[in-house]
């Protein structure tokens, strides 16, 4: 039977949790593997004001910018250290041209964004500009290429032009077009969605699509091409198994996406207004991400036990209504307390399968869906409580994974999901320092968290602590800073580790030695 949690049954239930504790055990000697800062990848599609506004707003622009890249979301994604950063799409990427983004910007031709509003884009934002972006913020490159309007060679000479430096005519016209020397593109993607808006393609039909497609996608000089092939929709596992079965040898990774959303049709609810029900439903919701893994993991082992190829998660993150009296199909959307919580379950989870998982891309960087961002064309920009996960996360990137067990209580919500009270990762960086991440979504209660880690006598210990008064708060241009991190320092040693008190709705990362 299906058990909905109201919130009177929040009160009651949780008053007589409040005494129970978590403990966490780590175990260091288990240790063997690094997460990947690719985890921490970012998705930068031509869709409402992301690129046009959020990232890019021209040389001419009294906003203040370096190159015509705004200078403050500039300087916030470095901060965030983003490793890598897909591009142009999405959906964007299978009606995308590249030739008509490059050469001066006064000669390209407009197009109509089709999927997203019917927005009129003058390709001003084009492959020197996003290739020169990331080289700024100092990110990987991820593109995504044509496959479903495209042909075979458009994906060929774009690859060429990105990578070769050889006296080749693609190579010569980016030459011509400023720049001599080619960049370094690892990560190509084959294609994207193509399920759905890259194409409504059958399994079948995509393998040997893909098969073609990246035959033709060479590597130049010491360039190596990671060749990624569009991979299934959260629960279509036979997506997978038709791909894996038919074209693994043929690719290095394999990509999923998944949306936190509460269905594709009607309203998706609200990004600030919504109940302690609605706010436990999500966290289930999102928790689910890791029986897809599993899944999708599963069918993966059993064609490519060696695990060569990799699982992207190269589309993640919530998906709520637009903001009222924004344009519809931007899909500008606030950023509550909320995604917060939903980004630091997540992590935690992928931290886990990264013997498989390689890559995860939220969505997306600026002004859409789960934003890292929010700007206006009055040169104000907000940075959302997502943003403060990313960061305060950071310290995971290229870390050694610290596997650990976690006894806590976990209460039921709707859709029969379970939901453990406390979420929580550790790993251990270069310097020996260990970092610990811990998640309380108990939205009334405090929890007392203990945590078994000898020899903490002569180690020191700080923490860092994003919550809120309400799980609703969200920050603004008018209060930007309602939402942000502060020193904790709700931790006490003991002979042999830490006994941490979270409060309620909040999320902690603390560094040991």
């Amino acid at each position: 039977m299906r058990k909905y949690l109201t919130s009177l049954f929040v009160f009651f239930s949780f008053s007589l949790f409040a005494q129970q504790k978590t403990q966490i055990t780590l175990h260091p000697d288990k240790a063997d593997r690094a997460i990947p800062k690719e985890i921490y990848g970012q998705f930068a599609e031509h869709l409402g004001t992301c690129i046009y506004g959020g990232i890019w707003v021209g040389e001419d622009s009294p906003i203040p910018n370096k190159n015509g890249y705004r200078t403050d979301v500039l300087n916030a994604l470095k901060e965030l250290k983003v490793p890598v950063i897909r591009w142009p799409g999405g959906c964007f990427a299978d009606e995308y041209h590249w030739m008509d983004g490059i050469g001066p910007r006064e000669n390209r031709p407009t197009m109509v964004n089709t999927n997203w509003g019917g927005t009129i884009e003058d390709n001003s934002f084009g492959t020197h500009e996003f290739l020169n972006f990331c080289e700024l913020v100092g990110a990987e490159p991820y593109i995504s290429g044509n496959v479903g309007s495209g042909t075979v060679e458009e994906m060929a000479k774009w690859v060429e032009y990105m990578t070769s430096d050889g006296n080749s005519p693609m190579a010569n016209l980016r030459r011509e077009n400023g720049r001599d020397k080619p960049w370094k593109v690892k990560y190509f993607g084959v294609g994207n969605e193509s399920w759905g808006c890259g194409g409504n393609m059958r399994p079948e039909f995509y393998a040997d699509l893909y098969r073609q497609y990246q035959t033709y996608c060479r590597n130049y000089g010491d360039n190596r091409l990671y060749k990624v092939a569009s991979g299934a929709s959260d629960y279509d596992y036979n997506w997978t198994e038709v791909l894996m079965k038919n074209a693994a040898r043929h690719m290095h990774g394999l990509s999923v996406h998944y949306y936190t959303v509460k269905g594709w049709s009607g309203s998706k609810g609200s990004a600030t207004h919504f109940t302690e029900d609605d706010f436990y439903w999500t966290m289930g919701k999102a928790l689910e991400i890791e029986h897809v893994i599993q899944k999708h993991i599963e069918i993966m082992d059993k064609y490519d036990p060696q695990k060569r190829v990799g699982l992207l998660m190269d589309e993640w993150g919530t998906w709520w209504d637009e903001e009222p009296g924004t344009v519809r199909g931007h899909l500008y959307q606030q950023n509550a307390l909320r995604d917060a919580f939903v980004a630091s379950l997540t992590f935690d989870i992928f931290h886990k399968y990264t013997d498989r998982l390689s890559m995860a891309n939220i969505a997306q960087m600026v002004n859409v869906l789960q934003a890292m961002i929010l700007t206006n064309d009055k040169g104000e920009m907000v940075l959302t409580p997502t943003y403060h996960v990313f960061n305060m996360y950071k310290v995971h990137q290229d870390a050694t994974y610290l596997p650990m067990n976690i006894q806590t209580e976990k209460m039921d919500v709707r859709d029969d999901r379970a939901v453990p009270v406390v979420s929580a990762t550790a790993s251990k960086d270069k310097t020996g320092a260990i970092h610990i991440s811990l998640s309380n979504v108990d939205a009334r209660g405090s929890r007392e968290v203990t945590i078994e880690l000898p020899d903490m006598k002569n180690k020191s210990v700080k923490g860092e602590i994003l919550t809120s008064a309400n799980l609703t708060d969200h920050n603004t241009f008018e209060n930007p800073n309602k939402v942000q991190v502060t020193s904790f320092n709700g931790i006490s040693k003991t002979n042999n580790g830490l006994v941490v008190k979270l409060p309620a709705k909040s999320i902690v990362t603390l560094k040991i030695g």
